[in-house]
């Protein structure tokens, strides 16, 4: 007889689903002990578990003065974990809107939860950018709306308080963190630093829970750099160059440089770009970045005859005096005849001596001195100059420039080489083939840098000048210093280069444009001038060059030797150079003066 009240099989339906309900508690719980152990171990730690890496600051550029050219600022990435945020807080939204300068609408999508697969699997996103770049200021507002789940994590952004200043000598930092060009990319190594790092774990609400912190590797900082350019120089190139824009040029280059030491003072270029803007196409094509000082080659044009005559001076197969006929239009060379090249305009100049030939810029005079020098000694003092190969400079990516082997001249290249045709020079490597005449026949290292020191202010590395070579002799370098002072005058090809009151030697350089079918074109022209001065005891060496002008005339007397001229009068000022007495040359020419 059954039992009053529950039924027999009810009790045993009871029964049953008891047993199978422990029995899957009991195999989940296997399960979870035994065969997804490790990975739930794993994903434990991974959520518990923070390994946060320590950027390094980044050191600052300066120049020579201690001026900041380039620095690193602490900046917020700030962010939001969805799914800390709490009702209450919803309130404050809008301020942090308007703090970021985000609009509100795309904050509040970012603000909703999202499920993304991950190896597919689905994963709660934890982590949503909402602003980056954030001022420190900025973010300690941000805190004190004390929203759950919004927070910002610290690292650092590159900045040139200068602008586009020396952009082409700066370089930048991309947004990868990486250097790009100029000092940037040739002092990485010294300027980035060390990235530290640190193993701790996170509470429930991913709070450091600092007791737990297992490792830590502190960051260490980069290196400051300082340069030998000069921000007040650099300031008053840059301003020349907007003044040269109006003769609608392809580009244009200005070069400053003490040529006793190497040491680099200003370099400009146009188009140039800003470096905080570097990402801006639009404003700043990819283009706007080359260095046209050591990046672009041209035909020098009348400014490499200094090579010919210097090397003919040296070798004392000529003096200021040695009279050549430039009526010739062809001279006898090692059993053949040589076409000269004519004169600018057509001009006869008649038989006169080297002096003239340096200020009035002949061409035929110019070709019969490389001649009489002959091939071997024209090319060995060219590559003496500087010419054919890299001048060394720091920054890159920088060209070779182009100079013959003799074997691969043409009949022509002994009489065009004089005077700066078959040869193709970037504006750093005509400056320092100057600078060889200004510092009595030595050519040096082109410097850019001048020191490095640790985060504290000590001197790690002094970058001292450097001689490369004695090119041609002491005496050869200053008589030629005293023809180019005959240049710029009234009688030369650059009376538009004088300054009053000062001694300036210089050489104009004008020249035709290779076509890319070969030869020369009629109307497009490179126009430079190099110059330095006082011409007795040289403190500054400036380099022009404009890059096919549209407007004005097509020489370099004319167009770069004003701009030199300009640039001068401000640096004199600026640097407080004063007047030397007048330059002594070779006794031959001071007794027939």
């Amino acid at each position: 007889m059954a039992r009053a009240g529950i039924p027999l099989s009810r009790l045993l339906w009871v029964f049953t689903a008891f047993v199978i309900g422990f029995a899957a508690v009991l195999t989940r719980l296997v399960d979870l002990q035994f065969v997804e152990r490790d990975a739930l171990v794993e994903e434990s730690e991974r959520i518990r578990t923070k390994f946060e890496l320590l950027d390094a600051r980044r050191g600052n550029i300066f120049d020579r003065n201690r001026n900041l050219l380039a620095t690193t600022v602490t900046v917020r990435r700030v962010g939001v974990d969805p799914e800390s945020l709490l009702p209450e807080d919803k309130p404050n939204w809008h301020k942090l809107a308007k703090l970021i300068h985000v609009p509100y609408s795309d904050l509040y999508q970012k603000m909703k939860g999202e499920i993304r697969m991950v190896d597919g699997n689905p994963k709660t996103v934890r982590w949503k950018v909402l602003a980056d770049n954030i001022d420190e200021k900025v973010y300690r507002e941000v805190l004190k709306l004390g929203i759950d789940g919004v927070y910002g994590n610290r690292h650092f952004k590159r900045v040139y308080p200068v602008g586009a200043l020396a952009s082409h000598v700066l370089g930048y930092v991309n947004k990868e963190e990486q250097a790009v060009t100029g000092v940037e990319h040739a002092m990485d190594f010294y300027l980035k630093g060390q990235t530290g790092w640190i193993e701790t774990e996170w509470d429930g609400k991913r709070r450091e829970m600092a007791q737990f912190r297992k490792r830590q590797v502190e960051a260490t900082d980069g290196f400051h750099v300082s340069l030998t350019i000069d921000m007040m120089v650099q300031h008053v190139l840059e301003l020349e160059l907007k003044s040269l824009i109006e003769l609608k040029p392809n580009g244009v280059t200005i070069i400053v440089s003490d040529p006793a030491t190497g040491y680099i003072l200003g370099m400009a270029n146009w188009p140039t770009f800003d470096p905080n803007e570097y990402f801006n196409t639009v404003k700043y094509p990819i283009s706007y970045q080359r260095n046209l000082a050591i990046s672009d080659i041209y035909e020098p044009g009348s400014i490499f005859k200094i090579v010919p005559i210097g090397a003919a001076l040296s070798e004392e197969i000529i003096n200021p005096y040695t009279t050549f006929n430039c009526s010739l239009d062809r001279v006898p060379y090692r059993g053949r005849v040589v076409r000269l090249p004519s004169d600018h305009d057509g001009k006869d100049y008649g038989t006169i001596p080297v002096l003239d030939i340096i200020a009035h810029s002949s061409n035929r005079g110019a070709a019969q001195v490389g001649i009489l020098l002959g091939e071997e000694r024209l090319y060995s003092y060219a590559k003496a100059f500087g010419f054919g190969e890299k001048t060394g400079f720091l920054l890159g990516p920088e060209r070779d420039g182009i100079l013959h082997e003799p074997k691969n001249w043409d009949g022509l290249t002994i009489s065009r080489l004089p005077m700066g045709q078959a040869i193709a020079v970037t504006p750093l490597q005509a400056h320092f083939a100057m600078s060889v005449l200004a510092n009595d026949g030595v050519l040096m290292m082109p410097q850019i840098l001048s020191r490095v020191e640790d985060a504290d202010g000590n001197v790690i590395s002094t970058i001292e000048p450097k001689a490369i070579r004695r090119v041609i002799s002491a005496s050869a370098a200053r008589s030629l210093s005293k023809m180019l002072v005959k240049t710029v005058s009234p009688e030369g090809t650059a009376p538009h280069a004088q300054i009053p009151g000062m001694e300036v030697a210089g050489k104009t350089g004008t020249a035709q444009r290779v076509l890319k079918q070969g030869g020369y074109s009629a109307t497009d022209v490179d126009v430079s001038f190099i110059g330095y001065f006082p011409a007795s005891d040289p403190r500054l060496v400036i380099t022009v060059v404009i890059y096919n002008p549209q407007k004005g005339s097509r020489f370099g007397g004319q167009l770069a030797a004003p701009a030199f001229k300009r640039v001068s009068e401000h640096l004199i000022h600026l640097l407080g150079i004063s007047p030397k007495a007048p330059i002594r040359g070779f006794l031959v020419m001071d007794e027939q003066e």
